[in-house]
């Protein structure tokens, strides 16, 4: 029974190994914490455990449709498998979630910035599934830093409301 198990695991990795698996599974939840943790300590309504499922759920997709990309689906002129499927579906997805974080009160559209925070880590985890983690850390460092540095730069110039939220946007 055990033989059967382990056969089992071993075989379904036919598109990446399992360690590799792992450590693009491990990069895009590191990196897509590193982006939520800016939105946790800014009080977000997404932040660090929705960024890293975000950007791991992504990866994972990715690692899904590069296993699918070994399975037999008939001859190679038959076999219709296309991986910008999948990114299109992780990024409608995302969208949809970052849309629902989105809100209006009192004239003023917000958490914007979050919802975009989120959408960027489904991109960061797309990277990382697709064995890209340099691209993805470069992205998640370059966010990070505009996060921050815009922050203080809006607070050096005086436009940062710290009684609304920095990624308030008038409604029209």
């Amino acid at each position: 029974m055990w033989d059967l198990i382990v056969d089992e695991l071993n075989g379904s990795f036919s598109g990446v190994s399992p360690t590799v698996s792992a450590i693009r599974l491990l990069a895009a939840i590191l990196l897509g914490g590193i982006i939520g943790y800016e939105r946790e300590r800014r009080h977000k309504p997404a932040g660090l455990r929705t960024h890293m499922l975000v950007s791991m759920a992504a990866c994972l997709f990715i690692l899904v449709s590069q296993q699918l990309g070994n399975l037999s689906f008939g001859t190679s002129g038959q076999k219709q498998i296309d991986p910008l499927r999948l990114i299109e579906a992780v990024t409608a997805g995302v969208a949809f979630l970052a849309a629902g974080i989105i809100f209006t009160s009192g004239g003023k559209v917000r958490n914007i910035t979050t919802g975009a925070s989120m959408w960027l880590a489904g991109a960061v985890g797309l990277a990382c599934g697709a064995g890209q983690m340099p691209l993805a850390a470069m992205a998640t460092v370059i966010v990070v830093l505009v996060l921050i540095l815009l922050r203080w730069f809006e607070i050096a110039i005086g436009t940062h409301r710290e009684d609304t939220a920095e990624d308030d946007v008038e409604a029209d």
